[in-house]
């Protein structure tokens, strides 16, 4: 289904509700709410799922889908009438509509002023810096005249949509007027940020429910290449105990700050001068995914447990080193589902300590499709491992990834 096309809103498969027990709605199809769906048949809650089509990741293995649009009020309206409460795995639903809904006296966490933080990055960096949290150098851009008065003779110059981007869309590393004239071509709101010399990305996750309870886990490092998430490793090795707490700290005073309710994720940028704020998220994440196997307490349950109002659970690690590695779609003609799948034997039976996780979604090339997990006490090892699983996965051979 088109996104700007009307779909009629009709249920997969009925969900017996009961009056003891919420029932959690959760906007978006793809395997956030897959993984979040698993998460909510161990807390024994209803939960049901917004999706764009029967295809979409989490209609595939969620009983409570729904099937709707969710640029139409109607349809967000119909869906949430049978939820206690409603959240997100995007942050795509347009921000009038989320207004009229909290309007209408529907519980929506992270709430609508919350999300707006998310949607729009030009508000999210006013409202960071008028906290005094470190970020880019940035201001609002309409002409190549204002991009080049920006820059300052200082290139590189990150060009961003000011809303809709999301993993490396939207974001453009500009290192010409010449480039800066065609993305400027696009004809989108952007934002201009001074291009950050950093030594690595790291991410942190929070989480706060509305008792203002809180919890961060680990902060993880990250290895992004165009734009998308390749690797995590958590703990991020190297980091001193005191820039660790430093970024625990402050994902926790953003999350109570922005007012958000459920999980927030913090991507970093560390430099020689400190800590810089690069991305927010207010749902579960990529990057959190090696909590599934790596903590106490998944990100996936403790959004729900946020949204609900339950004690958070711990976010201790289960093991020293956790590594995470995303399965890209590979080459069209042998990376079907049904290839993929084949290929599950010899992973398992290389090294049956790796974990696969994957998302039932048709593969193309540069989309995640899956994920690969793999704990222990040696971040080399671990990375070597879970490389090779996500490499045969993607390539059919190791060395792939």
């Amino acid at each position: 289904m088109s996104p700007n096309e009307p779909a009629a809103l009709r249920i997969i498969e009925p969900v017996s509700g009961s009056a003891d027990v919420p029932v959690v709605g959760m906007v978006g199809g793809g395997q956030l709410a897959r993984m979040t769906c698993q998460a909510a048949i161990s807390l024994g809650i209803w939960f049901r799922v917004l999706a764009g089509s029967a295809a979409d990741s989490a209609a595939q293995a969620c009983a409570g889908t729904r099937l709707g649009n969710y640029r139409l009020l109607e349809d967000l309206r119909d869906f949430a009438a049978g939820c206690d409460v409603v959240t997100f795995d995007h942050e795509h639903v347009p921000g009038g509509h989320l207004d009229a809904l909290e309007r209408e006296g529907i519980q929506l966490r992270p709430g609508a002023a919350a999300l707006r933080f998310t949607q729009d990055k030009l508000a999210m960096r006013q409202r960071l810096s008028g906290l005094g949290v470190a970020c880019p150098a940035f201001a609002s851009v309409r002409d190549l005249a204002g991009v080049e008065q920006f820059a300052a003779g200082r290139w590189p110059v990150v060009l961003k949509a000011v809303s809709g981007g999301y993993d490396g869309k939207g974001v453009w590393v500009c290192h010409t007027p010449a480039e800066a004239a065609v993305v400027l071509g696009h004809g989108l709101p952007l934002l201009a940020e001074e291009y950050v010399a950093f030594d690595r990305e790291l991410a942190v996750l929070a989480a706060r429910s509305p008792h203002r309870q809180g919890a961060a886990y680990p902060v993880a490092h990250t290895e992004q290449r165009d734009g998308i998430c390749r690797e995590v490793v958590a703990p991020a090795p190297g980091l001193a105990p005191g820039r660790a707490a430093e970024a625990q700290q402050l994902a926790l005073r953003i999350a109570e700050q922005l007012d958000v309710t459920g999980l927030l994720a913090v991507e970093l940028f560390e430099t020689t001068d400190g800590l810089v704020v690069n991305e927010l998220a207010m749902r579960p994440h990529n990057t959190g995914h090696w909590t599934i196997e790596g903590a106490r307490t998944s990100q996936f349950e403790q959004h729900l447990r946020a949204v609900l109002d339950l004690p958070l659970g711990s976010p201790a690690p289960t093991a020293p080193v956790t590594v995470t590695a995303n399965v890209l779609g590979g080459d069209p003609d042998i990376g079907d589902r049904a290839a993929i799948y084949h290929r599950y034997a010899h992973v398992m039976a290389a090294n049956p300590a790796v974990k696969v996780h994957m998302y039932a979604k048709q593969p193309r090339p540069g989309r995640k499709i899956g994920h690969v997990t793999v704990t222990g006490d040696d971040p080399g090892d671990l990375l070597d491992r879970a490389r090779r699983a996500a490499g045969y996965l993607r390539w059919g051979k190791e060395d792939g990834q």
